[in-house]
């Protein structure tokens, strides 16, 4: 695979992803059995991860997505800007937040306030991977597929440099891929 050079470890594999989106998805249908969320995704990293869960929520959902940005390279900057705003109203609905990583926090607290500010009767988030370590926000995801450590992850949505988003898994890139675009 043309990626391989590149990637340190797989983390999380095809397999795995595909496993635990399942259990996310039968959770989610059992909370939300008497009223269906609007699921709201976070472009672009989100989609694969959308896509896979989606197909494991057996209620009528809709969803939507936000584009926002807070990330220069590899590090968070901290500030959010919301570059798509959602084509639906919240006003009333339960949301259910669909991000591939919950970071720092700051995304997931900015987009959560935006979204009850619009009216939304309550916001939730699944996340495909969780990196505590790095919290800098105190925000904690309702449903997560995986905890990891913190390394340097991409696949399955997540990029460096707009790269490696279509890998079937989640990898982790070796430091020389990156440390010298940083110096």
């Amino acid at each position: 695979m043309w990626a391989e050079k590149d990637i340190k470890k797989v983390l999380v594999s095809e397999e795995q992803i595909c496993n635990r989106a399942k259990e996310l998805g039968a959770q989610i249908t059992e909370d939300y059995a008497s009223k269906p969320p609007l699921l709201v995704a976070l472009l672009r990293g989100s989609v694969p991860f959308l896509a896979e869960l989606i197909k494991h929520i057996d209620l009528d959902i809709q969803y939507d997505f936000m584009d926002v940005s807070s990330y220069e390279g590899t590090e968070s900057i901290g500030d959010i800007k919301i570059i798509k705003d959602l084509d639906t109203s919240v006003k009333g609905l339960d949301i259910l937040l669909v991000e591939d990583i919950v970071d720092t926090g700051r995304t997931i607290r900015t987009v959560c306030e935006t979204l009850l500010h619009k009216g939304a009767s309550s916001v939730k988030v699944v996340t495909l991977l969780d990196k505590p370590s790095r919290r800098i926000v105190d925000v904690k995801a309702d449903y997560v597929g995986f905890e990891v450590a913190n390394e340097f992850v991409i696949g399955y949505g997540m990029d460096f440099d707009q790269k490696y988003r279509c890998l079937p898994y989640i990898g982790v890139l070796k430091d020389e891929c990156y440390q010298n675009i940083e110096e």
